[in-house]
């Protein structure tokens, strides 16, 4: 097991291995899991309806040790022990919210072919501990919501600053 698994497990209090059979056979859906009997049709999930929803109903997760898991997982390092960081501004797109608060206009692209657009939706600005090697992982460090009048790069300067002590390698 991982260590970020084997710390995860840990984090579950009651009911722990229906719900880490829960987490495991969520991102092996086809599509959006859209109901929680869902997941129990995958070969992922070995359990039945009802050890899922006993889950649920009765599961605990120690919130305070999940959310420092994290920071307690190794980075890791190219060559000569260095780490490699990439700043991204992301959007979460919302065209059909538009009363959601503190929503702005994101810059997409690639949507359709050569085609720029502007659509309604929330920027966020994320800070990536990338991985040596051919590998889509990434470790997200920081991420911020950008709020309209937000200036990207400042936000990132902001991040920056309060994560350099964090990630002092010795």
């Amino acid at each position: 097991m991982s260590p970020f698994r084997g710390a995860f497990f840990r984090c579950l209090a009651r009911r722990r291995d229906e719900l880490f059979e829960l987490t495991d056979a969520v991102p092996c859906a086809a599509g959006p899991v859209k109901s929680p009997v869902d997941p129990t049709l995958l070969a992922e999930h070995r359990r039945g309806h009802g050890a899922l929803y006993g889950g649920l109903d009765r599961g605990d997760i120690d919130v305070e040790r999940l959310r420092r898991l994290p920071a307690g997982l190794p980075l890791s390092q190219f060559d000569g022990g260095r780490l490699v960081l990439a700043v991204d501004v992301s959007p979460r797109l919302s065209p059909d919210g538009p009363r959601s608060a503190q929503r702005s206009f994101c810059h997409v692209y690639g949507r359709a072919k050569d085609d720029a657009q502007v659509i309604p939706g929330w920027p966020y600005s994320l800070v990536a501990a990338l991985e040596p090697g051919a590998t889509s992982w990434a470790a997200v460090l920081d991420g911020v919501r950008l709020g309209p009048a937000d200036d990207a790069t400042a936000v990132y300067r902001g991040s920056s600053d309060h994560l350099l002590p964090l990630l002092s390698v010795t």
